[in-house]
């Protein structure tokens, strides 16, 4: 066994959800519950297909995005995976109707943060260990933390 790691490929001012489905028909249900979830959601699906021609399905309503996701996919190249690069909404708008889409079994993040994908290959293929969000904690939040943290959720109108 092999391992490897990949970098995801996003613009700056998107999100990605990475996670694993089981059927060929993952890449329109997700289609499906991003499209209905939020209104002016940009996005670019890729979903690596995992027995037959083993492609990489793609869709979205976003050239750029779609393109992105495609790559990236291709890139991690683990059957069943699928990426989802959103751009003006976050993940936490659409993250529970993709869990909601019947397929879907996993998912390893969903962030604006740099991330990596741990993968190893055998001879059958390959398939992700697990996924490096962001960076490495730095220590505990002090009460100013916690004041600076409830004012920015309120700022970004998550709380009020």
């Amino acid at each position: 066994m092999e391992t490897k790691i990949v970098k995801i490929k996003r613009p700056d001012d998107t999100n990605i959800i990475l996670g694993q489905s089981h059927f060929i028909k993952t890449v329109e249900d997700l289609y499906e519950a991003l499209i209905n979830s939020v209104p002016n959601i940009k996005f670019g699906i890729g979903f690596c297909e995992s027995s037959g021609p083993c492609l990489v399905r793609t869709e979205g309503n976003d050239p750029e995005l779609l393109n992105l996701a495609g790559e990236n996919a291709f890139n991690i190249g683990c059957g069943h995976c699928f990426i989802v690069i959103i751009r003006n909404a976050y993940p936490v708008n659409v993250l529970k109707a993709i869990k909601d889409v019947y397929e879907v079994c996993n998912i390893f993040c969903a962030t604006a943060n740099p991330v990596e994908v741990v993968i190893a290959e055998t001879e059958m293929g390959k398939g992700i260990l697990g996924v490096i969000d962001g960076a490495k904690t730095k220590g505990i939040e002090t009460e100013k933390d916690k004041k600076d943290r409830k004012e920015f959720l309120r700022k970004i109108g998550y709380k009020f």
